[in-house]
């Protein structure tokens, strides 16, 4: 019975939501823009919290806005920060340079299908201007390699491939099912095509789920 509303005079953006997340299961999140699902995630990764109703884990009372809880979640959005600086650099972002593990980050970075020339190294590349030497598909595979850096429980994918063109949306997509085998997954989707491997679809419409069932 989680509702959600940012002031008290406000309307609901949520309310009365019910829903159970097995582990290690794909939940596809869909709906008309404005119908509440970013705000659903928001609440999954602890952003903020319910105003009225709980969130449950193994059916005790959770409070998410924590550490230990926000470092089980990769979140891969198609709107994120890249800094200037080496790419590796970036797949740990957030962590100080001395602590990096360099062959882990190459890893994940590899573990994204990141495409790099022949004549740089995945190591020493570098990132300019806030990633414009980059292309679509690889910025995205920056998302992806920071998720697999993280080796989060829990992974949410929000919109992740819908910037693409069709055959950098392939490739990305090949990498998200790879990296989803044995992870609890939250899918975010407009397009038919990023959900098709969902264990259920959650639809939501006006803050409410109107529709929930096995796909």
């Amino acid at each position: 019975n989680v509702s959600f509303k940012y002031n008290i005079d406000d309307e609901y953006i949520l309310e009365n939501i019910n829903l159970t997340i097995e582990k290690g299961s794909i939940i596809a999140i869909t709906g008309e823009s404005g119908s509440g699902k970013s705000t659903f995630v928001d609440l999954i990764c602890g952003l903020i919290m319910p105003s009225e109703g709980s969130i449950l884990l193994d059916k005790y009372k959770a409070n998410l806005n924590n550490k230990f809880w926000k470092n089980k979640i990769g979140y891969v959005t198609q709107d994120y920060y890249i800094s200037d600086g080496l790419l590796i650099n970036n797949v740990a972002f957030g962590i100080d340079e001395i602590d990096i593990n360099k062959k882990h980050a190459i890893k994940s970075l590899n573990d994204s299908k990141f495409p790099i020339t022949s004549y740089q190294s995945i190591e020493n590349f570098k990132l300019i201007e806030h990633g414009k030497n980059l292309s679509g598909g690889q910025r995205q595979r920056i998302a992806i390699a920071r998720a697999l850096y993280k080796n989060a429980e829990i992974l949410i994918f929000d919109e992740a491939t819908s910037a693409l063109d069709t055959e950098s949306e392939r490739q990305v997509q090949l990498a998200l099912d790879t990296m989803m085998k044995g992870k609890t997954s939250i899918v975010v989707a407009h397009r038919l095509s990023t959900i098709i491997n969902a264990d259920i679809i959650i639809v939501f419409k006006k803050g409410e789920i109107v529709e929930a069932g096995s796909h």
